[in-house]
């Protein structure tokens, strides 16, 4: 496996996890079941766990893509940096999940408080998480890039012409 395949292995899980995480901890809030936020928080906290995996394999995909005709540095650069803000993100979510969950093993009064304010912030990692995996997409996928007209819509133009 070369570097771009251990990114396409590792890449979708950072935006995974998060999504998965916020309908868990919407549904422990809804609930009031601590078991439920703690299993969120663990979700969040592999989220962060799984943006270091990949982050640390980005660089051997730029490699080789870079070597792919029709793939600009300008598509790699911008999903760069929005994987990088994303990751930081996903690191600060992390985080917080941590002390979210000792704070709900140590049933500490901000507990609560915690919890509704991961899960606000983690609509924001899903923003981020999104962008990362659209500019991400858009390196390959030249059908998603701005600006780009398909052929089905082409040739769906050109016959309302003709029957004008």
């Amino acid at each position: 496996m070369n570097g771009a395949h251990w990114h396409l292995a590792v890449n979708h899980l950072p935006i995974i996890f998060p999504i998965v995480g916020v309908i868990i901890m919407i549904t422990g809030l809804v609930s009031k079941s601590e078991a439920v936020k703690r299993t969120a928080f663990m979700i969040f906290i592999l989220g962060a766990l799984s943006a270091i995996t990949a982050m640390s394999t980005g660089e051997g995909a730029e490699e080789v893509v870079e070597k792919i005709s029709g793939v600009t540095e300008n598509y790699i650069e911008n999903h760069e940096e929005t994987a990088e803000t994303f990751a930081l993100l996903s690191y600060i979510l992390g985080g917080i999940s941590l002390l979210g969950l000792w704070a709900s093993f140590k049933q500490k009064s901000f507990s609560s408080i915690i919890s509704i304010a991961t899960l606000v912030f983690a609509f924001v990692v899903l923003f981020f998480a999104k962008q990362t995996g659209t500019t991400g997409g858009e390196i390959r996928h030249t059908e998603i890039r701005d600006g780009n007209i398909s052929p089905a819509i082409e040739n769906n133009n050109a016959e309302k012409d003709e029957d004008d």
